[in-house]
């Protein structure tokens, strides 16, 4: 059985002094993380940073989410040729950077598959970090957010030791204690390439000194097997990333005919509880929408997760109307902002113990 580490306390006590952890019913003793120094109720996570209003995962983007009032960002990783780990959601980039502009990369253009699906594009892993620092940040979803496109070109790929460098920074100037949820992106591909994402993390985290429990970095990931052996090999903390549909990429690969779903039933949940100290499900797997888009009730996964003595941290609340249920949506502008504190309210309500965002003040202002 994993040692908890003091992560995890059970208390009867509301959150914020208004905000329970579970519904009164579930249980008579709920869930409440500890993450981190100060972080005593529910943990907003700036969601690639803070991207409803900078470019993702650029440093801009983080400082933001840190000075809007996180604690935490979500920095996804992908590894470059020559061994780098860069911030990226995905290894195809040109829907983050200028490199279809490029022409002096024109001819690093391909088609990979990864995970079972076909990708045409550009790939971290075909670029040194030299030339990858060439190119600039552009934004992912110009048609949601057309403020965000000022800042195209104007932020490099940061490497997640220049992720590291900015937190310690700002933590000194903000007098707080600043972390990240490094997320690993795609193990089974890179580990099949012979470019493996997670020995070159473990060294980072061991040379910046946060190889200790509670120490702020919380290592994510949608694969297993990544997790279990992260979990023999560092003291930090972990995440099992679940989906509302699939299985994870390890399983498949390796024929385990397991699902998401299965990891989710209160068995599967105690499973991930001997290895990893949270779990980190699509939101729908805790709300689910019915048939004409509007949320519906609560499932009993947050009530099972407790039990199994996991905190429950979902993904992704956004405000635009795109991302949310029908019945809260303002219009039908797609990019216009919609009731999203309604939806943030149903979650809390639901109990679950932090969630990603990606308006991280949106979020903060949610909890009161």
């Amino acid at each position: 059985m994993r040692k908890r580490l003091g992560v995890i306390a059970l208390s009867g006590l509301t959150l914020l002094g208004v905000l329970s952890v579970g519904s009164a019913s579930a249980e008579p003793a709920s869930v409440q993380p500890t993450i981190g120094r100060g972080h005593d109720g529910p943990v907003i996570v700036g969601h690639r940073g803070s991207p409803g209003y900078r470019p993702e995962h650029t440093l801009a983007s983080y400082e933001l989410a840190y000075r809007q009032g996180v604690d935490w960002v979500d920095v996804d990783l992908v590894p470059t040729k020559d061994g780098q780990l860069v911030a990226r959601h995905e290894n195809e980039i040109s829907g983050t950077t200028d490199v279809a502009s490029r022409p002096e990369f024109a001819g690093r253009k391909t088609t990979k598959t990864i995970d079972g699906t076909s990708y045409t594009g550009w790939f971290t892993e075909d670029f040194t970090l030299a030339e990858l620092k060439t190119l600039r940040a552009t934004e992912r979803i110009p048609q949601l957010r057309p403020n965000n496109t000022i800042y195209n070109g104007r932020f490099q790929v940061p490497t997640y030791q220049e992720v590291l460098d900015l937190t310690k920074r700002l933590g000194r100037e903000l007098r707080r204690e600043l972390g990240t949820y490094p997320e690993i992106k795609h193990s089974t591909y890179f580990r099949k390439i012979g470019n493996p994402t997670e020995p070159k993390l473990v060294e980072l985290i061991r040379r910046n000194g946060l190889n200790r429990p509670n120490a702020p970095v919380i290592v994510q990931s949608f694969e297993v097997g990544n997790l279990k052996e992260l979990n023999r090999q560092l003291r930090v903390r972990l995440v099992q990333l679940t989906s509302a549909q699939g299985a994870p990429a390890d399983f498949v690969e390796s024929g385990d005919p397991r699902t998401y779903a299965d990891l989710v039933t209160p068995a599967g949940l105690r499973e991930i509880a001997r290895y990893a100290d949270y779990l980190g499900p699509e939101k729908a797997q805790v709300i689910p929408r019915d048939a004409a888009g509007n949320l519906a009730q609560p499932t009993s996964l947050v009530r099972d997760a407790h039990a199994a003595r996991l905190p429950v941290v979902p993904y992704t609340f956004r405000n635009e109307n795109s991302f949310l249920p029908a019945n809260l949506r303002s219009s039908a502008d797609p990019a216009a902002w919609g009731d999203a504190f309604a939806e943030y309210r149903a979650y809390l309500d639901a109990g679950v113990d932090g969630l990603f965002s990606d308006h991280p003040d949106t979020a903060l202002e949610a909890l009161g």
